[in-house]
C-alpha cells in the first residue's frame, strides 16, 4: 500500500467528483432528446438511466479502455515512481471533472472520453514531454471531431425525411403509421441489438461473429415487431374530417411556396399591366397556398397527430433504454478507468495497470452518474431537448435512431466517433430537414466551440493541476 487511508478516501471524492460530472453531462446529453420531446419526464429519464446505465456498467462494463489506459501516452515513463503515476490520474480526473462541471453550468454537451483524453494529454505531457505523446491517436480522435455530427445528422436526416413521406404525408397519418411501425420496430430493435452486440458483449468475452450477430439482431428484431403487429391493429383513431375533406399532397405546397416566392420577385421589378397580372396572380397563389396548407399540414392538437406522437413516444423509450444500457456498458468503464488505476497500482506497490475495473468502483461510478443525471443533468437536457430545435417524439425517435445506426455503423468499420457528437449532430440534422431557420444557431456556434475547446481545456487544467499536487510530493 503506498498511500494512507485518509488520501485514499480523498481519492474516491475525486473519482464520485468525476462519476457525478459524467451524469451531469454525458448521461444528460444521452437523455436529452427524449426529455425534450415528452417521451419521458425527467423523474422518468433518472429512473430509466439509473437502471439500465447502472446494469450496463455493472454488468458488461468492465472492460477498462486501452485507449484511454495507455493509449494515449507511453505508460513507461511512470514506471520507477508509482506515485507520480497516481498524481496523474487524479490531476487528470480532478481536471476532466472540472471541465465538464464548467461545461454543464452552461448547458454545453461535449465528450467525457474527449475530456479525459485532454487530461491524460496534459499530464502526459507533464511527466514526458511532448514526446511522450501518441499524437498519432490524438489526431484520429481529433476527427472524430468532424466525422461524428456529420455521420449522426446525415442519418437522421434522412429518417425523419422518410417518416414523413411514409407517415406525415399521407392522407390518413395514423392508419400509415400502424402500417409502418412494425418495420421501424424491427429496425430499431435489430440495429440497437447490433449495437450492444458489437460495443457491449465483446466486454463479456462473446466475441460474436458478423452473422451471428445479424441473426440474433434480425431474430430479436421479427419478435418485437409482431408484438407491436398485434398490439397496433387493436387500435382505432378516427381520421381528421378536415384533412378527409381537403387533402392536398404536400409537394403541392411546396411547388405553391416556390410559385409565391417567383411572383414576389416578378411584382418587385416589373411595370405596368404585367405588374399588375403579377399582382393578381401573387394575390391567387396566395389564397390557394392557404387553403393547400389546410390539408396538407395536420394540427398538433389534432386527435390523429396526438395519436401517432403517442406512437413514436414509445418508440423513443425503447431506443433511450439501450442507449442508456449501451452508454453504460461502453463509456462509463471509460471514464473511471484512472480511478481504477490507481487503486491497482497502490494495492501492488508498484506500475501494474488493471485489466478490468473491479464491480463495486463501477457500481460506486454508477451511483455517482445517476446522482450527478438528477441533481444538475436537467442544464444539457434543456439543450439537447429544447434549444437546438424543437422536438416531438417522431422528430427524437429520428434523432436516437439516427444515432445509434451511426455508433453500430462506425464501430464496425473501426471509425473513432463521440457518442455526444454523434447525438447533437442527430438533432441538428432532424432540424436541418424542417429547414435552417428551425435550428438555433446562436446555440449550435457555442456547442461547437465547446467542443473545439474540451481537449486543449482539459489538457491545461490536467498540467495545472498536476503541478499544484507535485509542489506537496
Amino acid at each position: 500500500m503506498l498511500l494512507s487511508s485518509s488520501i485514499l478516501v480523498l481519492i474516491l471524492v475525486v473519482g464520485f467528483y468525476m462519476a457525478w460530472n459524467i451524469g451531469a453531462n454525458d448521461v444528460a446529453n444521452a437523455m436529452g432528446t427524449s426529455v425534450g420531446s415528452g417521451a419521458l419526464t425527467l423523474k422518468r429519464a433518472v429512473i430509466v438511466a439509473a437502471i439500465l446505465e447502472f446494469s450496463g456498467a455493472l454488468l458488461v462494463g468492465s472492460h477498462v479502455s486501452k485507449t484511454i489506459m495507455s493509449g494515449i501516452f507511453d505508460p513507461t515513463i511512470f514506471t520507477e515512481i508509482p506515485l507520480q503515476y497516481i498524481r496523474a490520474m487524479v490531476a487528470a480526473l480532478l481536471a476532466a471533472g472540472v471541465w465538464l462541471q464548467c461545461a454543464s453550468w452552461f448547458g454545453w454537451p461535449v465528450s467525457t472520453t474527449h475530456s479525459i483524453v485532454g487530461a491524460m494529454v496534459g499530464v502526459g505531457m507533464a511527466v514526458g514531454g511532448t514526446e511522450a505523446i501518441y499524437w498519432d491517436t490524438v489526431g484520429r480522435i481529433g476527427l472524430s471531431w468532424v466525422i461524428s455530427p456529420l455521420l449522426g445528422g446525415a442519418l437522421s436526416f434522412v429518417c425523419f425525411n422518410v417518416l414523413r413521406r411514409q407517415i406525415f404525408y399521407q392522407r390518413y397519418p395514423f392508419e400509415a403509421a400502424k402500417r409502418v411501425t412494425p418495420w421501424l420496430v424491427m429496425l430499431v430493435v435489430s440495429i440497437l441489438t447490433l449495437m450492444m452486440a458489437f460495443k457491449g458483449l465483446k466486454n463479456l468475452g462473446l466475441d460474436l461473429t458478423l452473422w451471428n450477430a445479424l441473426g440474433f439482431s434480425v431474430s430479436a428484431g421479427s419478435v418485437a415487431a409482431l408484438i407491436a403487429y398485434l398490439f397496433l391493429r387493436r387500435i382505432h383513431v378516427d381520421s381528421d374530417v378536415v384533412r378527409e375533406q381537403h387533402f392536398q399532397h404536400p409537394f403541392v405546397l411546396q411547388s405553391l411556396d416556390k410559385v409565391v416566392k417567383h411572383l414576389s420577385r416578378v411584382k418587385a421589378v416589373a411595370t405596368g399591366t404585367v405588374r399588375n397580372q403579377a399582382s393578381a396572380l401573387l394575390h391567387n397563389s396566395k389564397q390557394m397556398q392557404k387553403a393547400v396548407k389546410i390539408g396538407t399540414e395536420l394540427p398538433m392538437s389534432s386527435p390523429e397527430n396526438q395519436a401517432v406522437e403517442r406512437i413514436f413516444g414509445r418508440l423513443q423509450i425503447l431506443s433511450a433504454c439501450f442507449m442508456a444500457f449501451a452508454h453504460g456498458a461502453n463509456d462509463v468503464a471509460n471514464a473511471i478507468g484512472p480511478l481504477a488505476g490507481i487503486l491497482a497500482v497502490n494495492k501492488a506497490g508498484a506500475m501494474a495497470l488493471p485489466n478490468a475495473v473491479q464491480p463495486w468502483v463501477l457500481a460506486f461510478g454508477g451511483m455517482g452518474i445517476v446522482i450527478g443525471l438528477a441533481t444538475w443533468g436537467w442544464r444539457v437536457m434543456d439543450t439537447i431537448g429544447k434549444k437546438i430545435t424543437e422536438l416531438t417524439p417522431s422528430r427524437g425517435f429520428a434523432a436516437e435512431f439516427g444515432a445509434a445506426t451511426t455508433i453500430v455503423l462506425a464501430s464496425r468499420l473501426g471509425i473513432p466517433v463521440s457518442t455526444t457528437h454523434i447525438l447533437v449532430g442527430a438533432v441538428l440534422g432532424v432540424g436541418f430537414a424542417r429547414g435552417i431557420g428551425a435550428l438555433n444557431l446562436n446555440v449550435v456556434r457555442d456547442i461547437v466551440m465547446s467542443w473545439v475547446i474540451t481537449v486543449p481545456a482539459g489538457a491545461i487544467l490536467a498540467v495545472f493541476i498536476y503541478s499544484v499536487l507535485d509542489l506537496f510530493a
